[in-house]
């Protein structure tokens, strides 16, 4: 049995307690971009066959140039970040490791349900997630001083020019990307690990053949193949961050950080402003840990109306 851990989303859950149907609730408690990348018209190959090496190669090509990814690096695709995350402490020499938190939850899952030791000492393996989710925390190189070094950049392309990227051909390392966040397709279930060619080899060892489907490599290869609707979204993205910073701040609330697709606020008692919410039908995340923050994504462009009167 896996054991459920807290993230955004449970939206039927929202809706049992508070009523509504999935289509009325304004769904912010994920830091996913509102407004995704449009879908583009997919070969009938995409459906029918297996994957062949060419579409692996056509993706990966794409990715290298978008991330700007060292030549010496290697790449490999997965179904989602979350797979990456899963199936790394697999393939790495069982030892220490170190996860500066609070930080996303499922890389010390990952590590513990793998036998590994969890320490607040520099361990065998550092984890940094850049920028960290919730506060949205940036790293730089200087803190990065373990031997194996895993970098999470699941909401760094909406600031590509803090990427750490550079530092993926340095041996050990490993940098994480997530095409659902801000492309807005998480149910597509795709992302990346890029570094260490001995690591990454592990990696496809242990994900097998086929390890993504042909529509997600079609839509991936066409989106990373796209620089101009992600400079249009990363503007967009800022805009509307602003634009949110400045609804809460007027209703008293203190912006602690986080990144332009989730916003992180410190508020009196953050369960009773998720639940004022959740009465209009608006879904928040709060945290176990700090019952004064609240985290909000954005609505797309449409729904700030119903955001704003909630406030």
């Amino acid at each position: 049995m896996i054991t459920s851990r807290d993230h955004g989303g449970g939206i039927d859950a929202a809706i049992a307690t508070f009523g509504g149907t999935r289509e009325g609730w304004l769904d912010l408690s994920t830091g996913i971009n509102p407004v995704p990348y449009p879908m583009p018209k997919l070969p009938q190959d995409a459906w029918r066959a297996l994957p062949d090496q060419a579409a692996f190669d056509q993706l990966y090509a794409r990715a290298r140039s978008f991330w700007n990814v060292p030549k010496n690096a290697a790449i490999i695709a997965a179904p989602g970040a979350s797979a990456i995350i899963a199936a790394l402490p697999h393939v790495l020499l069982q030892g220490t490791v170190c996860i500066p938190g609070p930080t996303y939850n499922e890389h010390g899952a990952a590590f513990r349900a793998a036998g590994w030791t969890l320490t607040s000492e520099p361990g065998d393996v550092l984890v940094a997630v850049h920028p960290n989710n919730p506060d949205g925390r940036r790293w730089t190189t200087t803190e990065l001083d373990a031997a194996i070094t895993i970098v999470d950049e699941s909401f760094c392309d909406v600031a590509p020019n803090a990427s750490l990227m550079s530092r993926a051909e340095k041996p050990g390392t490993i940098i994480l990307k997530s095409f659902g966040k801000f492309w807005g397709m998480a149910g597509l279930r795709l992302g990346f690990a890029v570094g260490d060619p001995d690591i990454i080899a592990r990696l496809g060892e242990l994900l097998g053949p086929w390890q993504v489907s042909g529509p997600a490599l079609a839509i991936g290869a066409e989106a990373l193949a796209d620089p101009q609707w992600a400079d249009e979204t990363r503007a967009r993205l800022d805009q509307d961050a602003a634009r949110l910073d400045a609804l809460l701040k007027g209703t008293g609330a203190e912006v602690v950080g986080g990144t332009t697709l989730f916003r992180l606020y410190k508020v009196q008692d953050a369960k009773a402003a998720q639940t004022h919410l959740a009465r209009r039908h608006i879904w928040s995340r709060v945290f176990p840990y700090a019952d004064d923050w609240l985290r909000l994504g954005l609505p797309a462009p449409e729904r700030w109306p119903e955001l704003e009167a909630a406030f």
